[in-house]
């Protein structure tokens, strides 16, 4: 964010008052200052401010401090007014206040991640979209991936700054707190991409994350946007690959949206739908029949693509052993798993059944 900025607002309060007012980046570097003599110089012990909230006002070194925006392990900006009496603590709430409201202005106008935010969460019009884009000189017609990174325990500061330092080109790359427990990135990417170049970014993140931070994040991958109209729509498909995979692939790490397969349409299927599936497709005996080892062995046959010998091998039986299983399978359900077209189905009903369980 410019200081030049930050200036403007501080001309305007020249007037009201003789003390010295300026602004901090967390370097403590004066990057504002009513005295312009100390624009460019650094003030010495600042590390407490970054502990302290955003609501709190702090006396140091014959100075009054409040931080700028949210709080956090670390500071954005600091503001800090000359004096530690009253009136100086006054000064300095009065003028963090008009800053606030100058750095959101600037970063509604001006910061190309702030607009980002605003495309993925849908709050841009189209007609609006292409002026900001202009105004930004961000080409609207870049291919882009979005990742959506979820963690199970609410996001540590420390995951953004990782992120950031992973992807260091602010400019095109956009990392993006959106709640206590998602982090997206926008990535630019090149011309001829495709779902294998989303795979080893989304690696990348995973590996990085999990050597640095030791997290256990899941990281949900849209198609890639081809506009930049269409992240919003991307962003949507993220959240869905998370959604879906927490119900039909619990033990991955990254997701795609693109590999969901069926999985994508039985979640977007009512309840009532799926129950009735279940009831008409087990008219013999009821899915809860099957015992454990029963159903260990259908999806082991599943895994081995319906082959007899292998699945046999795989389980170490002998292969009459799970020919009398499958036949017993037949006998209380009607469908004949060495049959592509009853394999079919009863694969689809047992994904069913777990997202009926998911839903309860």
């Amino acid at each position: 964010m410019s200081g030049r900025f930050f200036q403007s607002v501080i001309v305007q309060m020249k007037e009201a008052t003789d003390r010295t007012i300026g602004v901090i980046d967390p370097d403590g570097s004066v990057i504002a200052c009513n005295e312009l003599a100390m624009v460019g110089s650094r003030l010495s012990d600042i590390s407490s401010l970054a502990s302290d909230g955003g609501d709190t006002v702090s006396v140091c070194a014959g100075k009054t401090f409040r931080l700028l925006g949210s709080a956090g392990t670390r500071f954005d900006y600091a503001v800090f007014v000359d004096g530690e009496d009253e009136n100086a603590r006054c000064i300095c709430v009065l003028a963090a206040i008009a800053f606030n409201e100058a750095k959101e202005y600037y970063e509604e106008k001006y910061d190309k991640s702030a607009f980002i935010k605003n495309i993925i969460s849908d709050n841009t019009l189209l007609a609006d979209l292409y002026v900001r884009a202009k105004e930004l000189r961000l080409d609207v017609n870049v291919p882009r991936g979005i990742f959506l990174i979820r963690q199970p325990d609410k996001v540590d500061t420390a995951t953004i700054e990782v992120m950031q330092n992973l992807f260091p080109d602010r400019q095109k790359d956009f990392v993006i707190g959106i709640n206590e427990s998602d982090v997206v990135l926008v990535k630019e990417l090149s011309a001829n991409s495709d779902g294998r170049e989303l795979g080893k970014i989304a690696l990348q993140i995973e590996n990085t994350l999990t050597t640095e931070l030791y997290a256990k994040p899941v990281i949900g991958v849209g198609s890639v946007a081809r506009h930049l109209i269409e992240l919003a729509e991307r962003y949507k498909e993220a959240q869905i690959a998370i959604e879906v995979g927490k119900v039909f692939d619990d033990d991955k790490m990254i997701i795609h949206y693109d590999n969901l397969g069926i999985g994508r349409i039985i979640y977007q299927l009512p309840t009532t739908l799926c129950e009735m599936f279940l009831s008409e497709v087990f008219k013999k005996s009821p899915i809860d029949a099957l015992d454990q080892e029963t159903l260990y062995t259908i999806n082991k046959f599943f895994e081995n693509n319906l082959n007899v010998s292998e699945t046999s091998r795989k389980l170490f039986v002998h292969r009459n052993t799970l020919v009398y299983r499958l036949e017993k399978i037949k006998k209380l359900t009607g469908l004949d798993l060495r049959e592509f077209d009853h394999a079919i189905v009863f694969k689809v009903a047992l994904m069913v059944k777990k997202y009926l369980a998911s839903q309860k």
